[in-house]
């Protein structure tokens, strides 16, 4: 399916993008066009499902790297790539102050609340307590889990399954 680059979106202009919305859980629907994050892109790029094209040039998949590494995104795209494949539907979590939201195999959303806020650091961020507090009580506050993804420097993820303990 063929896809166009544009500021921060790639949009699927095709009768099969709603499928991928629909079925995969992919983007959302805009005036009939599927609305794609530049990390959503990258991992159809990966898989096959999709071409991006920018100004008529199709970019290839380093081209496509490149951009996301240039707008500080390559470890949320590592963290997205891993819990995709691990059956699970990653959506964005900005409403939350979080980088994802993540859906349980076999919920979806529109058919129940996601389960948990998925946060993504590199194991060199200096974590500063009130906000990692704020992460917590956040994610308490709406009744979810927070994973806390850490990427090291060979892009390998350890997540950490942070709870709410009342002493």
């Amino acid at each position: 399916m063929r896809s166009e680059l544009s500021n921060d979106l790639v949009t699927v202009i095709s009768p099969k993008a709603e499928k991928l919305n629909q079925k995969s859980h992919y983007g959302r629907m805009e005036n009939e066009q599927l609305e794609l994050s530049l990390i959503e892109a990258l991992y159809l790029l990966d898989k096959e499902k999709i071409s991006i094209f920018s100004k008529d040039k199709e970019l290839s998949r380093e081209e496509m790297t490149g951009i996301i590494k240039d707008k500080d995104l390559y470890s949320k795209y590592l963290v997205f790539k891993d819990l995709r494949n691990r059956g699970y539907i990653v959506k964005t979590g900005f409403k939350y102050g979080s980088e994802f939201r993540l859906y349980e195999r076999g919920k979806s959303p529109g058919e129940g609340h996601s389960d948990y806020l998925v946060n993504v650091i590199s194991e060199n961020y200096d974590l500063n307590v009130l906000d990692f507090s704020s992460y917590v009580r956040v994610a308490h506050g709406v009744n979810k889990k927070l994973l806390m993804a850490v990427v090291d420097e060979e892009g390998d993820i350890t997540y950490y399954n942070v709870e709410w303990i009342r002493p």
